[in-house]
C-alpha cells in the first residue's frame, strides 16, 4: 500500500490534452496541490499517436501534428510545481465521495481529494458492439489500435485493407496505410452521408483516389486464421442490407471506424447523472456535474470533432474546480436544452449568477444548408449566428454574453434551436 502524505486539493484523472490543460488552468486559478493520474506510460493520451497535422489552429494558430500539441501542455504542467504526475497508474475505483483507488507497478494508492477533474477521454466502438457476423480470424481491428501500430510500433497491419466506418480515424489511416504502401479497396459507411469532417473525406480519401460508398455495410467476415475477405453489401433506409445484393472482397485487414464512446465507467461508479443523447455527464458551464466536487471535460462528456475545442472546456473545468474549491456557495440553475433541428447541447444546465460568457457546443440532427442558430430564452434571442452549411459530424458553438443571462433565474430554460433548408442525402 503507498500512502500519501497528504490528500491533494484537487485530482485530475487523465493526462492526455483534457487532463492536461484542466490541471494548468486550475493550477493558474489558484489551486497549488494537484495530482494527475495517467493510465499509460506518458502524457499526452491519444495525441502521441497523431502524426497527421491540422491541431491547434484554434488555440495556437498554428497548424501542428499531435505530438506537438501534446508537448506544449506536457511543458506547461511541468513547469508547475504544484502540479504532481502519477503515470502507469490506473484508477479502479471512485466514490460520491470522492474516495479514489489506484493501483501502479508500486502497488495502490488510495486518496480522497477536496475535487476531481474527469478527463478520461473515450473509447473506440468494437466490432461485438457494430454485431458483425462471421468468423473471428485475426486481422480485424480498430482504426485507433492501427493508428498506434504504424505511428508507434511500426507494425503494418495488412497489404489489402477494408474500412468499415468513415469516422475521422478511419478516414486518416485510409490516407497513412496508402502512403505506406497497402492498398485500401474502399471505406464503407452505412449511413448515407460520411461520418467524418468534410476536410477529412477530401484530403483522405478523394486526393488519394480511395472509392467511399455509402448506404454500405460489411455483411460476413470469411477465414477462420486470417481474414480471407468480407461480404459488403448496400443497405435500405433503416439500414437492413438488400438481399441478393452482396459482393465478395478478398482482404487480409478489416479496420473499424465505428464511432467512440465516452469512457465512463468512473463517472457511473461516482454516482454522476449521465445524458443519454451523449453518453457523458450533464454538466453546467464550468463543467460541474451535478455530484458536488466532480467536474468533467473533454471526450468524456462527449465527443469533440477538434482538440482545440477540447482544450477550451477541459480550462474551463479547471477553473471551475479552483473555483469551488474557494467558495462552494451555488445559486439556482437554469436548464439548457436541444431544440427543433438540434441533437444535443452541452453544457446541458447553467448555475446562476452566470457572470462569464458561456459557450454552448452542439451537433444538428440532420445536414442542412442556409441554416440560423439560435439560443431562445421565453421567445427572446440569446444568441445567434448563420451556416452556410451544418453537417451532424461537425460540432456547432454559440457564445452567451453575460449580459444577456442577466435576467436568468432558477428553472428557466433556454433552448437551442435551427432552421435550415434540408439537404437531399446521396446513397451514391
Amino acid at each position: 500500500m503507498i500512502n500519501t502524505q497528504q490528500n491533494p486539493e484537487l485530482a485530475v484523472i487523465g493526462g492526455g490534452p483534457a487532463g492536461l490543460a484542466a490541471a494548468a488552468a486550475a493550477y493558474d486559478a489558484g489551486c497549488k496541490n494537484i495530482l494527475l493520474l495517467e493510465r499509460d506510460r506518458e502524457l499526452g493520451g491519444i495525441l502521441n499517436q497523431c502524426v497527421h497535422d491540422g491541431f491547434g489552429n484554434f488555440i495556437f494558430g498554428a497548424s501542428m501534428t499531435g505530438p506537438e500539441y501534446a508537448h506544449r501542455f506536457v511543458r506547461e504542467v511541468r513547469r508547475r510545481p504544484g502540479i504532481k504526475l502519477l503515470t502507469g497508474t490506473m484508477v479502479l475505483s471512485l466514490s460520491p465521495e470522492r474516495r479514489l483507488t489506484a493501483a501502479n507497478p508500486e502497488g495502490l494508492l488510495t486518496l480522497q481529494p477536496e475535487a476531481v477533474i474527469l478527463a478520461m477521454g473515450c473509447r473506440e466502438r468494437s466490432r461485438f458492439q457494430v454485431l458483425l457476423p462471421g468468423y473471428r480470424p485475426a486481422g480485424v481491428y480498430t482504426a485507433g489500435a492501427v493508428q498506434r501500430l504504424i505511428n508507434m510500433e511500426g507494425v503494418m497491419p495488412g497489404e489489402r485493407i477494408v474500412i468499415l466506418g468513415s469516422g475521422d480515424i478511419g478516414l486518416i489511416m485510409a490516407r497513412r496505410l496508402t502512403l505506406e504502401g497497402a492498398r485500401v479497396l474502399g471505406v464503407f459507411e452505412i449511413a448515407p452521408r460520411p461520418g467524418g469532417l468534410t476536410r477529412n473525406v477530401v484530403q483522405c480519401l478523394d486526393d488519394f483516389s480511395i472509392p467511399l460508398y455509402l448506404s454500405h455495410t460489411v455483411t460476413f467476415l470469411h477465414g477462420k486464421k486470417r481474414l480471407e475477405g468480407v461480404n459488403v453489401a448496400p443497405v435500405d433506409e433503416k439500414g437492413r442490407p438488400q438481399s441478393g445484393a452482396e459482393r465478395f472482397i478478398p482482404c487480409d485487414t478489416l479496420i473499424l471506424s465505428v464511432g467512440l464512446i465516452p469512457e465512463n465507467e468512473l463517472t457511473r461508479q461516482a454516482g454522476i447523472p449521465l445524458d443519454p443523447a451523449t453518453g457523458g455527464p450533464v454538466v453546467d458551464q464550468d463543467m460541474a456535474t451535478s455530484v458536488p466536487g466532480f467536474f468533467a471535460c473533454g471526450n468524456v462528456v462527449h465527443v469533440h470533432d477538434l482538440v482545440d475545442y477540447v482544450t477550451l472546456t477541459a480550462q474551463r473545468a479547471g477553473r471551475g474546480a479552483a473555483r469551488y474549491l474557494r467558495n462552494r456557495k451555488t445559486g439556482g440553475e437554469a436548464r439548457v436544452m436541444a431544440g427543433e433541428g438540434i441533437a444535443y447541447v452541452v453544457p446541458q444546465r447553467l448555475s446562476l449568477p452566470a457572470d462569464e460568457a458561456v459557450d454552448l457546443y452542439f451537433r444538428v440532427q440532420a445536414e442542412q444548408r442556409e441554416v440560423r442558430l439560435q439560443a431562445l430564452h421565453r421567445g427572446t434571442v440569446l444568441a445567434q449566428k448563420k451556416e452556410r452549411m451544418v453537417r451532424p459530424p461537425e460540432m456547432l458553438r454559440l457564445t452567451l454574453d453575460p449580459s444577456r443571462l442577466s435576467g436568468l433565474a432558477g428553472g428557466d430554460t433556454i433552448e437551442v434551436t435551427l432552421k435550415g433548408e434540408a439537404v437531399h442525402e446521396s446513397k451514391a
